[in-house]
């Protein structure tokens, strides 16, 4: 009589078999609670930031600053200046020179408007003239209904342009605070960035240090490039487009190049809104033939920027992508509007260039890292003749402790030893 042995290890492999999760699966959920924790605290971070953005956008303003006029304060700096005296001498040169600029501007915009209020007029009449002689209906009546719907609607809602006239306040005095918060630290970035930096690195692990430090300074660098080529480009842009509307006549030439050179500074959109600016400037005031001149030389300009300087010169400062610049200015102007399309393209260009130092590990033969503050020869002389001069004092110091607590003790030796001699005697 045979007995019959249960197959356990069927059954087991069954129940292995029915608990049994794919490696694809283990991969996608190791991947998926990674990623959401990311996310938590990438919303932990948007969330705490746009709480104090009015501090986070003055500092990256600052940081901009720095990177474009530490130049000079380094220059000051190695003729022998000191660095707080430089650093003194080149913001308040930055502040004079955008002081004037804004008062030459505003000048030319009191004198520019009371001849072009006549032009005006003449451009409009031209243009009505010209909407008569279509096939289509849209003549003086039809553009004085509109007018007179739009006077109606502004009419219509008083109190919300009044809560837009506060909030315009409101934000008057956020730009005061910002500008005041964007000079205060300018000064500590162009006066001790790299002492800060330093410190900043000194808060991360041991083991990490270095790498923190070198792709920092990469990204640093990367920023400097970028804003450097960046004020090239505008300039070039606002020279061009302010000759042409000079010499094409066009009024307020000048505000215009300053115009297009502020826009610039915001990648594809700027120089497409101020180009749009300029030829409409154009057509008012001087009527169509002179706007498809304005027109013209505003795509020459641009094409000799999109063609020729980006790929050349901004090509080598940042490696970045046309379409990666386009995709960042769009996203970054639809989350933050103006502030975020001005900010996208460089914080774009330090990630990418600390995820490229990181991930080839460039850390580990990088010569320019530092570990120390960088100065010039005079002032390591300047700083060890302070500092012998700091220990002198207080050795000096701690000398006249010394005989003061020995007076003390003579003093209070007499003090015990004079009754027990009078009681002798």
């Amino acid at each position: 009589m045979s007995v019959q042995v249960p197959n356990t290890r069927s059954r087991d492999t069954q129940e292995s078999s029915a608990h049994y999760v794919s490696p694809a699966l283990k991969i996608a959920a190791g991947w998926s609670w990674r990623l959401l924790v990311v996310g938590i605290a990438a919303a932990a971070l948007y969330w705490m930031f746009s709480k104090i953005s009015l501090i986070v956008i003055s500092i990256m303003i600052a940081a901009l600053l720095a990177g474009l006029v530490s130049p000079v304060v380094y220059f000051l700096r190695k003729n022998k200046i000191h660095a707080g005296i430089a650093t003194a001498i080149t913001e308040i040169g930055l502040i004079a020179g955008v002081i004037g600029l804004l008062t030459l501007v505003g000048q030319q915009l009191t004198a520019g408007f009371s001849s072009l209020s006549d032009q005006v007029a003449e451009g409009w009449n031209q243009l009505v003239a010209m909407l008569n002689n279509l096939p289509i209906e849209l003549g003086a009546d039809r553009i004085d209904g509109y007018i007179s719907q739009l006077t109606e609607a502004i009419q219509n809602n008083t109190s919300s342009i009044i809560s837009g006239v506060a909030s315009v306040g409101s934000t008057a005095a956020d730009i005061g605070t910002g500008t005041v918060i964007v000079l205060f630290t300018l000064i500590f970035f162009l006066m001790e960035g790299e002492r800060i930096w330093l410190f900043i690195v000194k808060l991360f692990p041991r083991r990490s240090r270095l790498a923190v430090n070198g792709a920092g300074r990469r990204g640093w660098k990367s920023l400097v490039s970028y804003v450097r080529v960046q004020v090239f480009v505008a300039a070039v842009d606002a020279v061009g487009i302010g000759l042409s509307a000079f010499f094409l006549g066009v009024p307020l030439a000048f505000p215009l190049g300053v115009l297009v050179f502020l826009g610039s500074f915001i990648p594809v959109v700027g120089a497409l809104l101020t180009g749009a600016i300029a030829v409409l400037l154009a057509l008012v005031a001087n009527g169509p033939v002179n706007a498809l001149i304005m027109l013209m030389m505003v795509l020459i300009v641009q094409q000799i920027e999109s063609n020729i300087l980006q790929p050349l010169v901004m090509g080598k400062a940042v490696a970045l992508h046309p379409l990666a610049v386009v995709i960042v200015v769009i996203a970054g102007s639809t989350l933050y509007g103006i502030v975020g399309a001005l900010f996208a393209v460089p914080v774009l260009a330090v990630v990418n260039t600390v995820v490229r130092y990181l991930a080839g590990r460039e850390w580990e033969s990088d010569p320019d890292i530092r570990q120390s503050e960088f100065l010039y020869p005079h002032e390591i002389k300047r700083r060890t003749k302070k500092a012998i001069a700091e220990k002198v004092k207080e050795r000096l110091e701690r000398k006249k402790e010394i005989e003061k607590q020995q007076e003390a003790t003579a003093e209070a030796v007499e003090t015990s030893t004079a009754p027990d001699s009078s009681a002798a005697r």
